[in-house]
């Protein structure tokens, strides 16, 4: 048991100096990565969001904080998981492989002025990839969410795509953080879109 206690002390340990380390790097392009998810709604535009495996499970809470709201009474915002749909991700790799699972559903539900937001917790797989250059295709905005060791990603982001990217060396640690940034954009946008706005 105080092996056990050990471990889970250390553990948050590590998670609050890994939350407080973070700020000063991540700030600026959080901010700008609300920002252009904020035009995207003023232009009645939608958010879409992908990610492989435990970043599917991010984009899905981005998606449904954004629809049913995360902490205030508001009306709902147009948000999609690309990996919430599983019928059409099986055909789609049934019919086009893995990488295209992400690329296809944004070529086909994309409009200019949508903004894409990409997960990446570990190496981004040939999916998240294709999915951006997808989203270049189609005018749509991207804003990835990643880690500082993700050089395949980063070699690909152009000059107009936000990259909010950790520099924490630990998944689960990365994994966290990004969940925070999740409830910070959502903040950032409720306050922007909505102000004071309490339902009534």
């Amino acid at each position: 048991m105080d092996d056990d206690y050990g471990l889970i002390a250390d553990t948050v340990q590590d998670t609050i100096s890994t939350l407080a380390m973070a700020v000063d790097e991540l700030a600026d392009p959080i901010q700008r990565a609300a920002a252009s998810m904020v035009a995207t709604l003023l232009r009645e535009g939608k958010v879409m969001a992908c990610g492989n495996g435990v970043d599917a499970g991010l984009s899905q809470l981005l998606c449904s904080s954004l629809l049913a709201g995360l902490e205030r009474d508001r009306p709902s915002l147009p948000a999609m998981a690309l990996s919430a749909d599983g019928a059409s991700l099986t055909g789609i790799a049934h019919e086009h492989g893995l990488d295209e699972i992400w690329a296809c559903q944004v070529r086909a539900l994309g409009q200019p002025g949508d903004t894409l937001v990409c997960f990446s917790s570990a190496t981004a797989a040939g999916s998240l990839l294709r999915a951006i250059e997808a989203a270049r295709e189609r005018n749509v905005a991207v804003v990835v969410l990643s880690n500082a060791q993700d050089a395949a990603l980063s070699q690909l982001l152009a000059g107009t795509d936000i990259a909010v990217a950790c520099t924490a060396t630990r998944r689960p640690r990365v994994i966290e953080l990004h969940t925070v940034i999740i409830h910070l954009l959502c903040e950032l946008i409720d306050r922007s879109l909505f102000g004071n706005y309490n339902g009534n």
